[in-house]
């Protein structure tokens, strides 16, 4: 009865309800976009940082002559306390405000860049790089999480990251030839001083278009944590060099066994802690973990073939800092175009096929340098750097992607940290394994000419800039005689460490597909 008496009171309760839309997140404005702008400077100052340096390794073994050792010091030892405090600084951004941390690390590391242009020693830039690492580790993860908070719309935040990735892409494309232009008007000092005018607006313009972020419910700082996740970086990197450089070694064994131990701690106290700094159960997500290995191997290849292919081009090859920026500068190109071409391919495709589909065109890049060995020619090398960026800017801008959207939004900092911890590992491991092996294929290949004193014997058996450097000094047969030997020991290893390189992303492809066959588009 009450059926057929009331008929008006169905539809009256239904229409409210199918007029009201789904909630969605609210799209960004202009304010925004120049907010990303604003954001893009750190992205950029670091990824110029990462190759401008490469570039500046001759100029800097002539004028400080550091050892083997020092030298692959001078590279890694900012990206190894980077990583090392990434986490840290992403979990104190969620808890004291993502803005606040970024403006803190933009002044400390102008200021010590500023310092670094000057060490009159090995040691002093080693030890200036050191503590751009701890500002610098306050600048990346802040930029990505407070992404997250300015785009809330996924497809808006797509783009976005896309263009964050692009940056990264764009500075190493900007270091090589700015670089080489300072380095040979100014000397290596000056590619430090870029900081400066990079960062200034930041600090006038953050406080104005950016809102501060932070977890509305943080936890304390963890001291012991941050300590924990500095032991478990260090030592293994460092024990990665001594097993390239010396072999197997009871140090080497027990610097690693030592990081290992530490990571295992860290992780226990992760898990037993109500508010850790790292929250673990982040990498049972598939998409989440997954995707963090997928940068850790695609940035330890990038940066393992930008360190063994500009020493080849300047040292080998005979070619100036600005012509080697030249010839990697259509393949850094590239990596930008592919990272934004690829977003709206994302949308309609698995992101696990397109991330493995581009790391497959990046391992036929290095499958090209694997076969042509010591002997590639600077077009070769263009080429084969042209589809290892092709591949890398379309994986990079998916799974950074993935790994923002996949993470809650109050742990936004710390899982960008994680992300920028895989770049930052890989920027150490590509140059500390793979950068090692050229190395530790010199050493056991160099041929020394008669009548060197044993200073000159060591800094030539040591490096090829160190060979180059001496033959400076020599008369014209034995110079000729000591830069033949240097430069075939040098390319003696290329062709294995193409080969490694190959098989880097040959499995990053493969754990693509594996751990993303169930994340859609």
């Amino acid at each position: 009865m009450t059926a057929t008496t009331r008929p008006d009171r169905t539809p009256a309760a239904a229409e409210p309800t199918a007029q009201i839309p789904a909630p969605t997140p609210g799209r960004a404005g202009a304010r925004a976009w120049a907010a990303l702008v604003v954001l893009m400077l750190p992205v950029l100052l670091v990824s110029v940082d990462n190759t401008v340096l490469g570039f500046a390794l001759p100029a800097i073994t002539e004028a400080l002559r550091p050892s083997s050792t020092q030298m692959l010091w001078i590279v890694d030892v900012y990206p190894l306390v980077l990583a090392g405090l990434l986490v840290a600084m992403g979990s104190l951004g969620d808890r004291i405000g993502r803005r606040t941390v970024l403006l803190i690390g933009a002044t400390g590391f102008a200021a010590v860049s500023a310092a670094a242009a000057f060490a009159p020693t090995a040691e002093l830039l080693i030890g200036a790089r050191a503590l751009l690492g701890v500002f610098g580790a306050m600048l990346m993860p802040s930029t990505l999480s407070l992404l997250r908070s300015v785009f809330q719309d996924r497809e808006q935040r797509r783009v976005a990251i896309a263009i964050w990735a692009a940056a990264f892409a764009a500075g190493s494309a900007l270091g090589p030839i700015v670089g080489g232009l300072l380095i040979e008007r100014f000397g290596w000092g000056s590619v430090f001083l870029l900081a400066v005018p990079v960062l200034i607006p930041l600090l006038v313009l953050t406080p104005l278009l950016v809102r501060e972020s932070r977890d509305p419910a943080p936890g304390p700082v963890d001291v012991v944590s941050i300590l924990l996740s500095l032991v478990t970086m260090a030592p293994v990197v460092y024990g990665i060099k001594e097993f390239a450089v010396h072999g197997v070694a009871l140090v080497p064994v027990l610097a690693v066994l030592v990081g290992v131990s530490a990571g295992v701690l860290f992780v226990r106290r992760q898990l037993r802690r109500p508010a850790p700094m790292l929250d673990m159960r982040l990498f049972r997500r598939a998409a989440f973990s997954g995707a963090v290995l997928i940068n850790l191997l695609s940035v330890i290849a990038l940066v393992g073939f930008l360190f063994f292919v500009s020493q080849h081009l300047q040292l080998v090859l005979g070619m100036a800092p600005t012509r080697a920026g030249m010839v990697l500068l259509p393949g850094l190109a590239t990596m930008i175009v592919s990272g934004l071409l690829v977003v709206p391919v994302a949308r309609r495709l698995r992101p696990g096929f397109v991330i493995a589909g581009g790391l497959c065109v990046s391992a036929s890049g290095y499958l090209l340098v694997a076969v042509t060995g010591g002997n590639a020619s600077w077009g070769i090398l263009l080429a084969a750097f042209v589809l290892l960026g092709a591949g890398i800017g379309a994986a990079e801008t998916v799974s950074n992607e993935l790994i923002v959207s996949t993470a809650p939004a109050d742990k936004a900092g710390a899982a960008s940290a994680v992300s920028e911890t895989a770049y930052e590992l890989g920027a150490v491991l590509g140059t500390a394994a793979l950068g090692s092996i050229i190395i530790a294929s010199y050493r056991a290949a160099i041929m020394l000419p008669a009548g060197l004193s044993p200073a000159d014997a060591t800094a030539a058996a040591d490096t090829l800039g160190g060979a180059v450097t001496v033959a400076k000094t020599l008369p014209g047969g034995a110079a000729a005689e000591l830069l033949a030997s240097a430069r075939h020991a040098f390319d003696s290893g290329i062709a294995l460490t193409a080969s490694l390189g190959a098989a880097l992303m040959l499995t990053a492809a493969v754990l693509a597909v594996v751990t993303l066959r169930r994340v859609r588009g």
